[in-house]
């Protein structure tokens, strides 16, 4: 991807963002997040000098092999993807800036053990799984403020910043947004105790999950394409 491609790519996500945010409020700002798992530190590079500042990985390998070619780039880099229990010393080793996808209590006090046993602290994000289907990640919607309440209670080391979903994989509009307002209806909850973001909508329905109150979203394809 070239410099006129991503500057290109970038420009029209930001419009599109800016027209979504300020149907909302003026004073609601959106952080986009390029998810950059099917694309090369190359083309993370070009984004980067066209005006991206952060990315997500969905592998801690790729994250590695990605943030250690590009180490001279202050890039904030996010991980978005399941993680494996096993994996957890190898990505607190790389030290991101946000882990999206805590996605049970079991996961945040292991994380929380070995994060101790380092003596650092991470950011993370609860995931929700508000369309209730087998083939995602993260708590139930109905246990998400009790599991959210656990981990600030005995989890010390991992620093829950907000919440992580991804909409329902339907057509049907309305079904979407119904999983995008589950989500932000548990974040507005969870804002007294120090909640900051609520990540949802990605390329294929990110305007409509800022209409339902997202400040975070995560883009691949489009912000990515040639």
């Amino acid at each position: 991807m070239n410099k006129k491609t991503a500057t290109r790519n970038l420009d029209d996500i930001i419009t599109r963002v800016e027209g979504a945010r300020l149907r909302v409020s003026e004073h609601h700002i959106v952080k986009v997040i390029g998810i950059s798992k099917y694309s090369s530190s190359d083309d993370v590079a070009t984004l980067y000098e066209a005006g991206q500042r952060a990315f997500g990985e969905n592998k801690v390998q790729d994250l590695r092999e990605k943030s250690e070619k590009l180490d001279e780039l202050p890039i904030e880099w996010h991980f978005v993807g399941r993680l494996q229990k096993n994996k957890i010393n190898n990505l607190i080793d790389l030290n991101p800036s946000l882990v999206q996808s805590i996605d049970s209590l079991e996961l945040a006090q292991e994380f929380n053990k070995k994060l101790e046993a380092k003596g650092k602290k991470i950011n993370a994000l609860l995931q929700i799984n508000s369309a209730k289907e087998d083939t995602k990640a993260g708590v139930m919607p109905e246990d998400a403020l009790s599991t959210y309440k656990e981990i600030l209670d005995t989890c010390p080391n991992l620093k829950l910043k907000g919440v992580m979903s991804i909409g329902a994989h339907v057509e049907d509009e309305k079904i979407i947004k119904e999983s995008f307002k589950t989500t932000k209806k548990i974040f507005d909850e969870l804002v007294p105790l120090g909640a900051k973001y609520c990540s949802m909508g990605m390329s294929s329905d990110y305007e409509l999950a800022i209409a339902c109150g997202s400040n975070m979203i995560r883009v691949g394809s489009t912000l990515f394409k040639d």
